[in-house]
């Protein structure tokens, strides 16, 4: 006769298992759910779960950083565009096999090599950045294997229909790499050499003039060079301890008025193409070179023929992505794409 005490230990044995199979149900349930077709692209498709682990670092942003109430909007926005880059994918990869391209182990290996070397980080180091924003090393190679095929496809396909003109080249050039500097202003690049001190901050007065005269040496072997024919942007990015040094020293355009006083001396009498003589700031020794006089006209930032090629390689890129745009829709509008996301 069972007492009690073993009563309540069966009903609750029963209870948990009563529990356990809810769960067990919930979690074949959920994994349906999860897995469900999204998309069909001619014959093949793409599950709901293949969204979820391409977008896991999306998604993950999305609950760190996405107000609540606006959360499921951003998820679902994230789930389109990732499931349209897989139906991209789909599309590469048959497209692929229908010209009879292949992908080996083996290129998407030396793929992933360039990919280290390209930015110098190591292996391990690579998967523990791709793993901090939620992609793993499949999904990663799985990518690499998609672009080779794109790449491929692309030279087989999209390349010869890409030409770059000298016309569009100097177009580009003009647009960004010239400037029209109207009458009366000045076009100026700058170099500085500081001596360790700032406005307004006390110094001893024996170091300041050591420094000081380890400050004007420096300029004068910098300006000698810039004489002698060396570039003067690269001069300033190698020399120059002013902010515009990133810039090659490219301080823009200055009307005389809005000069400083040691820059309107230096630089009033010069021509263009002239670098000004040595002059003291109050933290340092700059000198000028003059691209535009008051007269006004064009300035050429940058020589032609410097980044010419630069250029040419920046507009093949663009065309490139547009012409590939071109042709991957003109494969969807030829494919047949069902979708349920």
């Amino acid at each position: 006769m069972s007492t009690p005490l073993s009563t309540s230990r069966a009903i609750s044995c029963i209870a948990a298992c009563i529990c356990a199979l809810i769960l067990m149900f919930r979690s074949f349930a959920s994994a349906e759910v999860v897995d469900r077709v999204v998309a069909e692209v001619n014959g093949d498709v793409i599950t709901l779960s293949e969204v979820e682990e391409e977008g896991e670092g999306f998604l993950r942003k999305i609950a760190l950083e996405v107000p609540s109430e606006d959360r499921m909007a951003a998820v679902q926005q994230v789930r389109q565009d990732i499931l349209r880059s897989l139906i991209d994918k789909k599309l590469i990869e048959q497209e692929a096999t229908k010209q009879g391209i292949t992908v080996t182990d083996e290129e998407i290996q030396e793929s992933f090599e360039q990919v280290l070397a390209a930015n110098r980080v190591s292996r391990e180091e690579l998967l523990r950045q791709l793993k901090r924003n939620g992609v793993t090393e499949e999904t990663y190679l799985s990518n690499l294997k998609s672009q080779i095929y794109q790449n491929k496809l692309v030279s087989r396909d999209v390349r010869s229909k890409v030409v770059i003109t000298e016309e569009a080249i100097l177009d580009y050039y003009d647009t960004h790499y010239t400037e029209q500097v109207k009458e009366g202003s000045y076009y100026l690049l700058q170099i500085g050499i500081g001596w360790g001190e700032t406005e307004g901050q006390e110094i001893d007065p024996a170091t300041l003039e050591k420094n000081k005269q380890a400050a004007r040496e420096q300029a004068e072997r910098v300006r000698q060079l810039a004489l002698s024919g060396s570039d003067f942007k690269e001069l300033a990015r190698k020399f120059s301890d002013l902010p515009s040094a990133d810039e090659g020293g490219d301080i823009g355009s200055f009307e005389e008025n809005e000069l400083a006083s040691y820059m309107k001396y230096a630089v009033t009498s010069l021509t263009p193409g002239e670098v000004s003589d040595i002059v003291e700031t109050p933290v340092g020794y700059q000198f000028f070179k003059l691209l535009s006089s008051k007269e006004g006209g064009i300035v050429l930032r940058v020589p032609y023929g410097d980044v010419k090629e630069e250029i040419r390689e920046i507009l093949y890129r663009q065309e490139l992505e547009k012409e590939f745009e071109s042709w991957i829709a003109g494969i969807r509008e030829r494919a047949y794409i069902r979708t349920s996301l």
